[in-house]
């Protein structure tokens, strides 16, 4: 069904439903204590979802007022989230040095790298680095935010919430234009620690 018509069935259920949709109570989030042991170890919780793959992108930002360079971190924790309205969530670290400023700026752009983009997801990876040096982009309609040159798709989003969960944080966007690229390669994906192409 594809995330779009996933979205699509839940809109037309809830717009069925006879009455209002209770919400579920927040699960309260706690770090696990120095004195207790985590339920599974952190080696094993990265090797068994690296079976999971996932595409590539880069959150990018443009100068917040008194900065001189845009903002921009390689991002895989990336998806779809509503069609109407239509929002989009990706993680970060709460750690990342890139996040407030992506923060003070209010908006983003998702940039979804292709499949010969691979250096330029490691360069944006660094931190600490200036990570647009040589790398070419414009502006993004709405946002201003960087949109690479390039890239399979690119969607430029408003902030709309921030949730936390556990060492990271839930960024929701709501999605003010998009489009896809125009790129013979197909997406870089990223499979047990390593670039994939999608083959087919």
């Amino acid at each position: 069904m594809g995330h779009a018509g996933a979205a699509a069935a839940a809109v037309r259920y809830l717009r069925s439903a006879p009455g209002p949709v209770e919400t579920l109570p927040r699960p309260t989030l706690r770090c696990v204590g120095e004195d207790e042991r985590a339920p599974v170890a952190q080696g094993d919780f990265r090797r068994v979802l690296g079976n999971f793959a996932t595409g590539v992108t880069v959150i990018t930002a443009p100068a917040a007022e008194g900065e001189d360079s845009p903002a921009g971190f390689a991002c895989q924790s990336f998806a779809s989230l509503s069609l109407d309205p239509p929002l989009v969530i990706f993680m970060v670290g709460r750690t990342s040095t890139t996040w407030p400023r992506i923060a003070r700026a209010g908006v983003f752009c998702v940039n979804v790298l292709n499949a010969a983009q691979g250096e330029l997801c490691r360069a944006f990876a660094v931190s600490g680095a200036d990570k647009f040096t040589g790398v070419p982009y414009d502006a993004a309609p709405v946002s201003g935010s960087p949109r690479l040159t390039g890239t399979a798709a690119w969607i430029d989003c408003t902030i709309q919430a921030v949730h936390t969960g556990g060492d990271h944080l839930i960024v929701v966007g709501r999605v003010d234009a998009l489009d896809t690229g125009e790129t013979p390669d197909g997406p870089l994906m990223f499979h047990r620690g390593k670039f994939r192409r999608l083959d087919g």
